[in-house]
């Protein structure tokens, strides 16, 4: 069974929630509260085995358990669930299924037409799967200053699920009298027909938007129906994405999961014309 405990851990109002771009100003103190944070409430301890409790058991903010590991096998046990992994240095592993969730799906999606412009005009050149430990990476530095919950071990463990076709990668690429310079990306879990977003990073403006589209487009190009977002922001409800109750995105979750979609490589980028 699952044993009950009661743990404290102090706000951190540098931190800022996953999937968010990077330039994202930190949470207000209400969004803390109701979102983000350990303040003295009973979570559930995993077990060894690969269970978890029921997510209607979750925590106002989202928090349903403490502990476990990060294999392969748990962290694709957890995202069928509708649950993910978040945590800093520092901090146990977390694990959460916030209601409401901010989902996407692709007949929501909004390309904003600047956007569109720039990207028939190939302002980066976009790719996929060509390299993910980098976006990881990226990621992860890009937030290091405000606090990143992308540690060494979620790295090595999302580059685990890459490995064998479960997580994926979108990149945008600068020509440059060098060569190719990564400016952008982003990258998340898929299982079936749902894509699990993590995170994205830029080093150029709209360079992870440019990505994002180009992943979009891949995703409805495979007929991919669902794509969590996980938490709020306004960063993605500019695309379409919409907050909907943990309930509806679990009954989408279930149809998304049994959609005959390959778990493997992206790598070749995607075919046709995408924009």
């Amino acid at each position: 069974g699952y044993e009950s405990l009661c743990q404290g851990f102090a706000p951190n109002p540098t931190r800022t929630l996953p999937w968010t771009c990077q330039g994202a100003s930190p949470l207000d103190p209400d969004a803390l509260q109701r979102s983000a944070f350990l303040l003295n409430m009973p979570v559930f301890r995993l077990p060894k085995e690969n269970h978890f409790p029921p997510v209607e058991l979750a925590e106002p903010n989202g928090l349903l358990a403490v502990g476990g590991d990060l294999s392969v096998h748990r962290l694709i046990t957890a995202y069928r669930y509708g649950i993910f992994p978040w945590y800093a240095a520092g901090e146990p592993l977390l694990w959460w299924s916030p209601d409401p969730r901010m989902i996407l799906k692709p007949a929501w999606f909004h390309l904003p037409k600047s956007l569109r412009k720039g990207l028939r005009q190939g302002r980066f050149l976009l790719t996929l799967d060509q390299a993910f430990p980098e976006v990881i990476q990226a990621c992860g530095e890009t937030r290091r200053e405000k606090g990143t919950w992308i540690t060494p071990e979620m790295a090595a463990a999302y580059i685990r699920l890459h490995a064998i076709g479960f997580a994926h990668s979108a990149e945008a690429w600068q020509q440059e009298t060098t060569g190719t310079r990564l400016v952008g990306g982003v990258y998340g879990v898929t299982i079936g027909g749902c894509f699990f977003g993590e995170s994205m990073f830029f080093r150029e403006p709209d360079a992870s938007k440019c990505a994002f589209a180009f992943l979009m487009a891949t995703l409805k190009q495979k007929g991919f129906t669902l794509i969590d977002c996980q938490m709020h922001t306004p960063h993605l409800a500019r695309f379409g994405a919409r907050e909907v109750p943990r309930s509806q995105f679990l009954l989408d979750l279930k149809k998304a999961l049994v959609q005959p979609i390959p778990q493997e490589s992206w790598r070749g980028g995607a075919s046709g014309q995408l924009f």
